[in-house]
């Protein structure tokens, strides 16, 4: 790959988003993620037949120079754990492996590793061109973004394009797409029963499973990792109990399908269940019907608090503090007050981490 010695930083805390004379004599434009296509400058650049690139595919690139091996991990939910789980299925075999990605380390800081494991999200596919992944695995498909995407049907094709020269496949059942691959599914049989609690958490320890047996691990290790991974935080993350009631942080489910595998992990136990954030364009209703008698109350916050109201039964707390307030005012010995947003954060939060710590530090209050 041609190096470049030169590059310039454009930021918004730079105040130079929009400088498009940033692009005279611009030879390529790493976009991070959080860019959307129409921004003024990657805008500017396609029109002016500037190459632009993904961070992930700069990564890529980088790294397969130096002939690392890529696991490319993508789905609407579960990306995360079963990134991480794969690391600690690798680990366990003794695999020179990094995880990388949209867990939080961008691909581009990794200097190198025999494989790298990398999850990948929409955002980060949309302008790969040589990105190839040695085993990639579509975990699930449901609507997401469509705030940014637009519509499903491209939401769902920025997905597909993991599969673009991979050498091998793996698919979640549920998912049609054209593609070859090894199915998997929840009630595959697996090596260990994975540590994880929920029938999503099994789904998503099947897809390491396969994954991992494609990359020629041995099940004595894939086992290791199942019985010992213990979870990444804000996902179903159980903070403390009080008084006989679990405080449950799932501040990653952005999304009603999220929520909807937070809602199945405690269908049968008593649940005050807290909703709301900002916006992503997507329809509650089927949030309304999941809801069942063992909810015993629902708290809403944010912006969209008060459409979810609209098709849940609940009370407008506003803000975090409230509703772990309310909840914990109704919850009794048994209980568990789980926030599950459905929604994104950034109403009221920099980010769904930020809000998972503040749940966090009002349960530890």
């Amino acid at each position: 790959m041609e190096r470049i010695d030169d590059a310039v930083l454009v930021d918004r805390t730079l105040g130079n988003e929009d400088d498009l004379s940033l692009l005279d004599g611009a030879g390529l434009l790493v976009k991070s993620p959080g860019v959307p296509g129409e921004a003024p400058l990657v805008a500017a650049a396609r029109a002016r037949g500037i190459p632009v690139w993904s961070e992930v595919e700069l990564g890529y690139r980088l790294l397969a120079e130096q002939g690392a091996k890529l696991v490319g991990v993508t789905g609407t939910n579960g990306k995360t754990t079963t990134t991480e789980l794969l690391g600690a299925i690798f680990r366990a075999a003794g695999r020179d492996v990094a995880v990388a990605g949209n867990v939080g380390t961008p691909l581009t800081s990794i200097g190198y590793a025999d494989w790298v494991v990398c999850e990948l999200s929409s955002f980060q596919l949309e302008d790969v061109h040589e990105l190839a992944c040695d085993v990639a695995v579509l975990l699930n498909l449901e609507p997401d973004h469509l705030d940014r995407h637009g519509s499903f049907e491209a939401y769902r094709a920025a997905k597909l394009r993991i599969f673009e020269r991979a050498r091998a496949v793996r698919l979640e059942r549920a998912v049609a797409v054209e593609v070859v691959g090894l199915e998997v599914a929840a009630d595959d049989p697996l090596p260990a029963e994975p540590r994880l609690v929920g029938a999503h958490n099994r789904e998503n320890a099947a897809a390491a499973t396969a994954v991992a047996r494609a990359a020629g691990i041995g099940d004595d290790a894939i086992a290791e990792g199942l019985r010992t991974f213990p979870g990444v935080p804000h996902r179903l993350e159980l903070v403390a109990e009080r008084d006989g009631v679990r405080y449950v942080n799932d501040s990653k489910a952005t999304n009603v399908a999220a929520a909807l595998r937070a809602l199945a992990a405690y269908a049968d136990e008593p649940v005050h269940l807290i909703l709301g954030g900002s916006p992503k364009g997507e329809d509650f209703r089927p949030l309304a019907e999941a809801i069942g008698p063992n909810v015993r109350s629902v708290h809403l916050i944010g912006a969209e608090g008060h459409r979810i109201g609209e098709a849940v039964d609940g009370d407008y707390d506003e803000t975090l503090e409230r509703a772990v307030a309310h909840a914990a005012q109704l919850a009794r010995p048994g209980d568990v007050v789980l926030l599950s947003p459905a929604c994104a954060s950034f109403d009221q939060f920099d980010n769904f981490e930020a809000r998972g710590d503040a749940f966090k530090e009002l349960v530890r209050r």
